[in-house]
C-alpha cells in the first residue's frame, strides 16, 4: 500500500475548492502532497494550506502529465468536460462535483453514508451527486430500506451560496439596493422559484437533478419523484421539505428511532420547545439535521420531514473528501 499520494484539487480558489482544502486541514491529510489548480486568472496567487504556502498553478491541458493519483475537480462542468478524461487517460482517478458525468449509467454516483460500495466500481471517474440531492438521499436511503419509498415530493429553499461566490454577492448587494448580477430579480427580500435553466416540460435542470440523482442513488429508476427548487435570501444551507409515500405502513416512533441511528443524520425534533433545523445551525457541520417528523395523513402511508445541511460542506466538498477517504 502507498504511503505517500499526489492529489490535485482542481478549482481551488473558489467557494468549494476552499472549502475543500479546508476540510482536508481538518481531518489532517499529511500523507499526501498537493498541487493547488485554477484558471489563469488566479494562476501565480498564494493559499496557505496545511501549513505551507501554495502557489496557484494554471490548470492546461498537460497538467496531468505529472501522474496524479488523485484528483478533485471543483470548477464547473466546462473545466470537467475538457479535462477530467485527460486526467483519467494519465491514470489519475477523479472526484467531480460538477453535473457533467452524473448521469452516465458507467460512473457511480456516490454518497459514502447510501452506497460506499459503488465507490469502487469507478472507471477513474466518481461523481459527487448535487447538494440539494445529498442531504436529502441522507435520511431517504434508510427509511427506503424499511419501509420502500413508493413517492417523493421534494420542495428545497436553497442558499445563495450554492450559485457561487456571485450568489452570495447578489445578496449583499440587494441589501443596500443594488440591482443583481447573477440572479434574474433581486435574492434579498425575495423568493426566486428558478435554479439553473428552465425546460421544456416547465421544470427547472436543478428539479431534474433531484429527480434523476435520487433514483440513480436509490437504484430506483422509476420512483415516481416531483421537484420545486427555490433560491432564498439565506446565506449557506440548504432547507427541503420531503414528503414520502411509501409501500409499507409506520409507526412514527419507530421511524424516529430510525433515523436517530442512520450515519450523517443528528434528529432535531421537539415542537414544544421550538426545537427543529435550521440553515444556523446547521452552518459548519456535515451532518443533516432532520426534523418536524410527522406523519401525512392525507394518504395512507406518507411522511413529512424537515431536513437542512451545509451545501458547501456535505452538500459539494466534504462528500468529496470523504469519496477520497475510502479511496485511500
Amino acid at each position: 500500500m502507498k504511503t505517500s499520494y499526489k492529489i490535485a484539487i482542481v478549482g481551488s480558489t473558489g467557494l468549494v475548492g476552499r472549502t475543500v482544502l479546508k476540510i482536508l486541514e481538518e481531518k489532517n491529510f499529511k500523507n499526501c502532497s498537493y498541487t493547488l489548480f485554477s484558471s489563469k486568472k488566479s494562476a501565480g496567487s498564494k493559499l496557505e494550506f496545511l501549513g505551507q504556502s501554495y502557489v496557484i498553478c494554471e490548470l492546461t491541458e498537460n497538467s496531468f502529465n505529472s501522474k496524479f493519483d488523485y484528483a478533485i475537480f471543483c470548477a464547473g462542468g466546462e473545466v470537467s468536460k475538457k479535462y477530467i478524461p485527460i486526467a483519467v487517460k494519465n491514470g489519475c482517478t477523479v472526484i467531480d462535483n460538477s453535473s457533467v458525468f452524473r448521469m452516465d449509467p458507467k460512473v457511480p454516483l456516490v454518497v459514502p453514508e447510501v452506497n460506499p460500495e459503488k465507490i469502487f466500481e469507478n472507471s477513474g471517474i466518481i461523481a459527487n451527486p448535487n447538494c440539494s440531492t445529498i442531504q436529502a438521499v441522507i435520511p431517504l436511503k434508510p427509511l427506503d430500506i424499511k419501509y420502500n419509498i413508493k413517492r417523493i415530493v421534494y420542495s428545497t429553499y436553497q442558499a445563495v451560496s450554492g450559485a457561487g461566490r456571485q450568489g452570495i454577492l447578489d445578496l449583499e448587494s440587494g441589501i443596500k439596493g443594488e440591482p443583481p448580477k447573477k440572479f434574474p430579480y433581486p435574492i434579498f427580500n425575495n423568493c426566486i422559484p428558478h435554479i439553473d435553466v428552465f425546460l421544456e416540460d416547465g421544470y427547472t435542470k436543478e428539479e431534474h437533478k433531484m429527480i434523476d440523482e435520487t433514483r440513480k442513488i436509490l437504484d430506483k429508476p422509476n420512483l415516481p419523484i416531483t421537484a420545486t427548487t427555490v433560491r432564498v435570501p439565506v446565506r449557506n444551507c440548504h432547507s427541503e421539505s420531503i414528503n414520502i409515500e411509501f409501500e409499507k405502513e409506520f409507526d412514527i416512533y419507530d421511524v424516529f428511532k430510525l433515523l436517530e441511528k442512520s450515519p450523517g443524520i443528528i434528529v432535531v425534533d421537539n415542537p414544544s420547545k421550538n426545537y427543529y433545523p435550521l440553515a444556523t445551525k446547521a452552518d459548519g457541520g456535515d451532518e443533516i439535521l432532520v426534523g418536524r417528523i410527522r406523519r401525512d395523513f392525507s394518504i395512507k402511508s406518507g411522511l413529512n420531514i424537515w431536513c437542512v445541511g451545509d451545501n458547501l460542506r456535505k452538500g459539494a466538498a466534504s462528500n468529496a473528501v470523504q469519496i477520497l477517504e475510502k479511496l485511500l
